[in-house]
């Protein structure tokens, strides 16, 4: 194992995101907070308790896990999409490192990332609104989890994508609309019985539930099944990576 090529490409990620601290770390903190205020302080003093949590505080697991996906998407396809754009990849494949320690490399950059923005708006929420976490190492489990998860599908987009404009047509039209009805402001439980069969087929239900659950100890599904949910989309998105380098998808184009 090249540790030495990993940490450079993980260096290099790394600064960028300090370079570029108000688009990386400010702007996603600050537009949580909005929905902290909007939803947690104005509507969310209007409303009953769901599930016997406020609902200021029943929305955080959802708006972290939100912010958590879309982040993590955006910075694994960036990091590995500019390499491509600038032409700067050939030289990261014919340096002695391995698909693996790439993969490690930007991949790990881009979780970190989101890890730190995790972090960073779940104690921006004590701000507004109160709550305990019941079961911390099971929320730090789905925050890792389903940030390396997400970054390695970022990096997927980031190879399948040939314009900037097609980086941001799955975060927006699928990752975001899927988080919104996954139940991040609700319980899936609220909905009739029918909507609430056909919300199981949503994987990001899985996500939030399981996330949720380790805050409040309260879920929409099984936290087995969340576990197992996560893990095999890490596993499909390992698996997508796998047949990239194998086959030098667009690695090269």
């Amino acid at each position: 194992m090249n540790f030495y090529a990993i940490r450079a490409i993980y260096h290099f990620e790394m600064s960028r995101a300090w370079r570029t601290l108000m688009q990386s770390i400010a702007s996603p903190v600050i537009s949580t907070s909005l929905y902290f205020i909007v939803f947690g302080a104005a509507i969310g003093s209007r409303m009953a308790e769901i599930d016997g949590v406020s609902y200021g505080a029943f929305i955080v697991p959802g708006l972290i896990m939100m912010t958590l996906m879309t982040q993590s998407i955006s910075n694994a396809s960036f990091g590995i999409f500019m390499p491509k754009y600038a032409g700067t990849i050939y030289e990261v494949l014919s340096a002695p490192i391995s698909y693996v320690e790439i993969v490690i490399g930007y991949v790990g950059a881009a979780a970190s990332k989101s890890v730190i923005l995790g972090l960073l708006i779940l104690l921006t929420s004590e701000f507004f609104v109160s709550f305990t976490i019941q079961h911390p190492f099971w929320m730090l489990f789905f925050l890792f989890l389903t940030s390396i998860t997400f970054s390695l599908f970022g990096f997927v987009i980031g190879i399948w994508a040939t314009g900037f404009e097609k980086l941001q047509i799955i975060p927006l039209l699928v990752v975001t609309p899927l988080a919104f009805l996954g139940g991040s402001f609700y319980s899936i439980t609220m909905l009739p019985d029918i909507w609430q069969k056909i919300a199981l087929i949503n994987p990001v239900v899985y996500l939030i539930s399981g996330f949720r659950w380790s805050f409040f100890g309260v879920a929409d599904v099984h936290v087995g099944i969340s576990i197992g949910m996560t893990l095999f989309f890490l596993a499909v998105c390992l698996a997508l990576v796998g047949w990239i380098f194998r086959t030098g998808y667009r690695l090269k184009n």
